[in-house]
């Protein structure tokens, strides 16, 4: 089955792979820190990732998740963590509310329920019962809104719980830390 999220810009993929190695037991040398500051300063310059717009990614989780590269590496931050099914759920649901047709909506709204909704769902996030039951009622007649509640909750989850842990990370502080030495040459 094809991913629901796009695959991260190519100057990206490495941070994930990072992370893979590292699950796998393939970290020979060096710790992420000092191969995330290496590989960002040959990043750095890349179209749209500078040290203005990382910057702003600290006064707010919307500016953060307002940016392209922003989602991109806070997602990799939290595969690094084993916890990307609320940013990866988030992000289908902003994908579901551009549905025009009914029928793709049921459609992908059954695959959503399924995947992160359901209890024991192979993505499944935590959301109570009650919003459970909710959504389970709705997607009988799928709206664009039938996911809000649980994203609402699951935004509050990642904003008050891992938005601040990834300002405090290692992929953050490399990436500024990079960044910052670039603007200074």
């Amino acid at each position: 089955m094809p991913s629901l999220v796009a695959s991260p810009p190519r100057e990206l993929q490495h941070l994930s792979m990072d992370t893979e190695n590292k699950k796998r037991g393939k970290d020979r040398g060096g710790n992420l820190k000092s191969r995330l500051q290496c590989r960002s300063s040959q990043t750095a310059n890349t179209e749209g990732l500078c040290f203005e717009e990382m910057s702003q990614w600290a006064h707010s989780f919307e500016r953060l998740l307002s940016s392209k590269y922003g989602v991109k590496i806070f997602q990799a931050f939290l595969k690094s963590e084993f916890s990307d099914e609320n940013i990866e759920f988030w992000l289908v649901c902003e994908d579901y509310k551009k549905i025009k047709s009914s029928f793709r909506m049921s459609s992908r709204a059954k695959k959503i329920f399924k995947r992160y909704i359901q209890a024991e769902a192979p993505r499944e996030i935590n959301i109570d019962h009650k919003t459970r039951e909710v959504i389970r009622r709705n997607i009988k007649a799928p709206t664009t809104e039938c996911f809000n509640d649980a994203q609402r909750i699951v935004y509050g989850l990642m904003e008050r719980d891992s938005y601040p842990r990834f300002l405090r990370s290692d992929i953050y502080q490399a990436l500024m830390d990079s960044t910052s030495q670039t603007v200074k040459m």
